[in-house]
């Protein structure tokens, strides 16, 4: 089944990862500057597969002002994880930044991305795929990405997040 995702009006409610998808796809189309990732792990940026590497890539190599910033929560798991996206960030990181949440942040159960500070997709379960889309909302995207900065104004950039001899 082959399911449009709306994204012209202003929310639309996601309940699948294919619908997730997406939205993360919209979203990323939309970023001119930057996209904000908030996530417990690169678990949801592994599950959407090829496009985890094109979408920031095309981003970030088509704008050389646009940055790509990812708050990770759970940084146990991203360490024994390897994958293309965190080779990627480790050969941009002049434009992708990775950065580890406080502790004391920790127990916030949401995901999301946000594109510049006019489109979300978020989550409130980061464990579950439905959550929302919000492409006109700007009050509203607002909130989180002031939550986000807040979050990353604190965090900690770990350095088993950087580029080793390995990753090349």
């Amino acid at each position: 089944m082959d399911t449009k995702l709306d994204v012209t009006g202003t929310r639309s409610i996601l309940s699948s990862l294919d619908e997730y998808r997406m939205a993360v796809a919209e979203i990323a189309k939309h970023a001119h500057r930057s996209l904000s990732i908030y996530t417990p792990n690169l678990e949801p940026l592994l599950k959407l597969g090829q496009m985890s590497q094109t979408l920031p890539e095309r981003l970030v190599l088509a704008r050389g002002h646009a940055r790509l910033r990812v708050l990770i929560s759970d940084p146990a798991r991203v360490a024994r994880e390897g994958n293309r996206f965190m080779q990627m960030a480790r050969r941009l990181t002049s434009f992708i930044e990775l950065r580890n949440v406080p502790p004391e942040y920790r127990s916030n159960p949401a995901a999301f991305i946000i594109a510049d500070s006019s489109a979300i997709a978020y989550r409130q379960q980061c464990t579950r795929w439905e959550g929302i889309v919000e492409m006109n909302d700007q009050q509203v995207v607002k909130r989180y990405l002031a939550y986000f900065d807040e979050v990353w104004a604190v965090s900690i950039i770990q350095p088993e997040l950087r580029a080793t001899a390995i990753d090349f």
